[in-house]
This record gives C-alpha cells, sequence and structure tokens, in this order.
C-alpha cells in the first residue's frame, strides 16, 4: 500500500544525528507552541498530531532505529510503498487505537512487529509467532506518579475452527510503573494471539491514557498549571499556596511578579523512571476583583492617582 512518508526528524526540526535530548528539548518546544489548547490556529492540532507522532517513534532507540532502517532515501510527503520483506507485518487494534496516527505509521509500526503465519509449501504450517494485540487503559495522575495495581477485563475476538468469530474474556492483573505519562506503551508479555507450530505467543501492549485533571495541563513529564493571584499579590509579593500531586505546598512570590511571568518547581512533575522527575510549570495571572465594594473602587481610585507606573509607556 502507497501512502505517504512522513520525515519525522524534519516535523520536529532536528537533525537524524540528534541526540534523544535533542529531539526531547525539540518536541517540548513545538508541544507548547502548536497545543490546541494554547493555539487557536485551525491549523495548530493537526500539527501537534504530526508532532505528537514523530515524538512517539524517535523518543524511543528501538522504533527510532526501525524507522531509521528504511533508509535516507526518501523526503517528507513522497509517496512511500512498505520496504521488501515487511509485507508480512500485521496489526492489530481494537475499536479506534491509534486511529489518530497516520497511514505511514500503521503501515509501519502497528503493534512493532506481531508476525503472522503463513502456511508452508506442500500444505504444512511454519512456527510462527502470535499476534501482538493492543488495547488502552485509563488512569489517573496520582496513579502515573505513584504507581498503580489495577485488574482489567479483556475481550479478544479470534476466527474459530469454522471461521466463525470466537470471543474469549479474561482478567489481567497489570502494575502500572510510576513515570508513565500519555501515550506510554505497557508490554505484557504473552498475553496476545496464540502462537502456532510451536510459537511462542504474542504480546499484549497497553496504552496509557491519563485522565483529565482540571488542576494540571500534562506535558510529557511536565506539568502545567494557572495560579491566579491579586494585583496587591503581585505588587508587593506574598506567599501562596499552590497545588501539587502530591499535596499543596507554599511559594513565595516575588515583589513586582508579572502577570504571564513562569515559576518553575522542580521535581513536582511526574517521575521518570531514570534520571530527575519532571517539574511542575506554574503561570501567573493577575485577576481583579469581578464586583468590588465601594471601599475597594475607592482604593484602587486612590492608587490612580497617586502611581506614577504607566503600562503603556
Amino acid at each position: 500500500m502507497a501512502v505517504t512518508f512522513q520525515d519525522y526528524y524534519q516535523i520536529l526540526g532536528v537533525e537524524r544525528t540528534a541526540t534523544q535530548e535533542d529531539i526531547q528539548r525539540a518536541y517540548r518546544k513545538l508541544a507548547r507552541k502548536y497545543h490546541p489548547d494554547i493555539n487557536k490556529d485551525p491549523a495548530a492540532e493537526e500539527k501537534f498530531k504530526q508532532i505528537n507522532e514523530a515524538y512517539e517513534v524517535l523518543k524511543d532507540p528501538e522504533s527510532r532505529q526501525k524507522y531509521d532502517s528504511i533508509g535516507t532515501g526518501f523526503k517528507g510527503g513522497e509517496e512511500f510503498s512498505v520496504p521488501p520483506g515487511w509485507e508480512n507485518v500485521r496489526f492489530y487494534h481494537e475499536g479506534d487505537e491509534g486511529a489518530d496516527y497516520s497511514d505511514f505509521f500503521r503501515s509501519i509500526f502497528g503493534d512493532l512487529g506481531g508476525f503472522s503465519s503463513g502456511g508452508m509449501p506442500g500444505g504444512g504450517q511454519r512456527r510462527g509467532r502470535g499476534r501482538d494485540y493492543d488495547s488502552h487503559i485509563e488512569i489517573s495522575l496520582e496513579d502515573a506518579c505513584n504507581g498503580v495495581s489495577k485488574v482489567i477485563d479483556l475481550e479478544t475476538v479470534v476466527p474459530g475452527a469454522d471461521g466463525r468469530p470466537v470471543r474469549s474474556r479474561q482478567s489481567l492483573d497489570v502494575k502500572i510503573p510510576q513515570g508513565v505519562t500519555e501515550g506510554s506503551r505497557i508490554r505484557l508479555r504473552g498475553q496476545g494471539g496464540k502462537g502456532v507450530g510451536g510459537g511462542e505467543d504474542g504480546d499484549l501492549y497497553l496504552k496509557v491514557h491519563l485522565k483529565k485533571d482540571p488542576r494540571f495541563q500534562v506535558e510529557h513529564h511536565d506539568l502545567l498549571s494557572i495560579l491566579d493571584v491579586a494585583p496587591w499579590e503581585a505588587a508587593l509579593g506574598a506567599k501562596v499556596t499552590v497545588p501539587t500531586v502530591g499535596g499543596a505546598v507554599n511559594m513565595t512570590l516575588p515583589p513586582g511578579t508579572q502577570a504571564g511571568q513562569v515559576f518553575r518547581l522542580r521535581g513536582k512533575g511526574i517521575p521518570r523512571r531514570t534520571g530527575d522527575p519532571g517539574d511542575l510549570l506554574i503561570t501567573v495571572r493577575v485577576v481583579v476583583p469581578p464586583h468590588p465594594t465601594e471601599r475597594e473602587k475607592q482604593l484602587f481610585e486612590e492608587l490612580a492617582k497617586e502611581s506614577r507606573f504607566r503600562p503603556r509607556g
């Protein structure tokens, strides 16, 4: 099947020789710029999907190596066909799993390597590994930060001996490690399709989705939040209480804090499996009383007369 080649390095604006740190840094910068909650350009959402798809492939050394094996002879937007030798790769998705990925991504990666088994010449059956299955699991932000064990009910549909679909259900104990983020994949060995001819069973890949948390916006391992402060708190400085996943903490606003200023609480984001945890980035929003009292109006009027501050020069 011919699809459009996606140059993931070009999408992220990095060279093929880029380090994993370079890729992560480029992704963060572009994700902030094109996130639909921030960028209202109608084209931003599609750009954001492309950025996430590129990062999904390049952030993992194994999938990056597989992508690099395609070669460098293609340019973004060119017609692309699956390379010889990859024709027997089969992919399984429950529901609309992976629907946001491009046709190119699905043609190459799908379940990252579930091979189907075919017949051998003369009617024999060759040894074949079972299919890898994909499903999804939804967890809270607290679960992502602390880790959690869950029981999931999985239903699979496979062809029976007579060709009719056969449904089976099973309950699985799943341990979610701390540090997973949106789109992380958890591999359950041997829980996929049954192998044939003595081949090993396939694996089950669970794609993690984080439940929406009204307090935070998630950006990989970093968390973003908005802090509302009164004009006098911004002008004079103040000690304020801010929420984190682990509980509220105190933060000091320096005098002269500006609207839109960002404060970083290091280590208050989502943990990483290796290395330092992510950070909590707090953006200040200065708000005024929506229904000021007469006395408040009077004080604001006195301030307006006394202050020499001219915000517009």
